[in-house]
């Protein structure tokens, strides 16, 4: 009962949003090196008619030369080898207009990094709840449509 009302609210704000019917064009970059939470936000994002392409890594995923194809890119901050900062840094270099979603569960990791100002699109503390992750996911699409044209 509790997932259908999350899938109807869901609908409902992707309708209110505008991104109801966009949502399947919009391909997503998932990057979590655990596998329950990778799968979890590619579940989510697959209820609300997004296309995620996962990966264990940040190196996993700069391997993919495809970072246009991109609407977005979510990413865990604490990760072994390249960390999600890092990962941001790189993707930009790529991709300038590609808004990042940091989820972690440290709230130090904000406080401790410097280059804050590189602009991470939101910052989301895990637990998270799946309908914040959607609201600010079609705020970030909102933006990257808004840069995107501005190019």
């Amino acid at each position: 009962m509790a997932a259908l009302r999350v899938l109807a609210t869901m609908t409902v704000y992707w309708r209110n949003a505008g991104l109801a019917d966009e949502a399947k064009q919009f391909i997503i970059a998932v990057v979590d090196d655990d596998a329950r939470v990778r799968d979890s936000i590619k579940d989510l994002l697959a209820s609300a008619g997004f296309k995620a392409n996962v990966y264990a890594s940040a190196e996993e995923m700069l391997k993919a030369d495809d970072f246009e194809v991109y609407c977005c890119l979510i990413t865990d901050v604490r990760m072994p080898g390249i960390d999600g900062w890092e990962l941001q840094r790189l993707a930009l270099g790529r991709c300038p207009t590609l808004p990042t979603i940091f989820v972690t569960a440290h709230q130090d990791d904000v406080a401790r990094h410097k280059e804050f100002d590189a602009g991470p699109f939101a910052i989301l503390y895990k637990p998270f709840d799946g309908e914040e992750l959607l609201e600010v996911l079609a705020a970030a699409i909102k933006q990257r449509q808004g840069n995107a044209d501005r190019l």
